[in-house]
């Protein structure tokens, strides 16, 4: 090989280091078989949510895996493989190819990296099952809120009670 090709393949590796070393969460999957129609669905949905998707050789991800000290990937690197990048939502990849593996069998997921940390099939699938961002955060403001309104209601329910009280009297 000449060397601007050694050169070029560098720099691949580098960007995709970077791009392992940047995300929030990356997600493994084989998409070999979706129809076109499928696959310009997926990856309209995964823009939309802010993830890249890219098809990427094997010998590159492996030493960018390497590079960027992710062990235990390698499995997930046999046969076509493209991987979804999210650099802020951490569930995003997840519960898109994980709705869309449930009506197009021909995705597959493998793996993953879930905040820099390997993650198998069942920690993916599990991860996907969780609520958006937005959902989480108003799942926490509403057990947030929950023991002010406890309160106001105690209080509103005795100031209700005081006027019956000096009736009576």
């Amino acid at each position: 090989m000449s060397e601007a090709v050694i050169a070029q393949k560098a720099k691949v590796v580098d960007t995709v280091t970077e791009q392992f070393k940047n995300a929030a969460s990356a997600v493994i999957v084989d998409s070999r078989g979706l129809t076109v129609a499928q696959d310009t669905d997926l990856r309209k949905q995964l823009r939309e949510a802010g993830v890249e998707l890219h098809v990427i050789k094997n010998t590159i991800l492996r030493r960018a895996a390497d590079k960027a000290g992710f062990e235990g990937l390698d499995d997930t690197f046999a046969g076509p493989t493209a991987v979804a990048f999210s650099s802020e939502d951490v569930v995003a990849p997840a519960r898109i190819l994980a709705k869309f593996a449930e009506t197009a069998d021909a995705l597959e997921i493998k793996g993953g990296l879930i905040e820099g940390k390997v993650a198998s099939l069942d920690q993916i699938i599990d991860l996907s099952k969780l609520p958006d961002r937005d959902g989480l955060l108003s799942m926490l403001l509403s057990v947030l809120q929950a023991p002010v309104r406890n309160v106001a209601y105690a209080v509103k329910a005795v100031a209700d009670a005081k006027p019956a009280e000096e009736a009576e009297a």
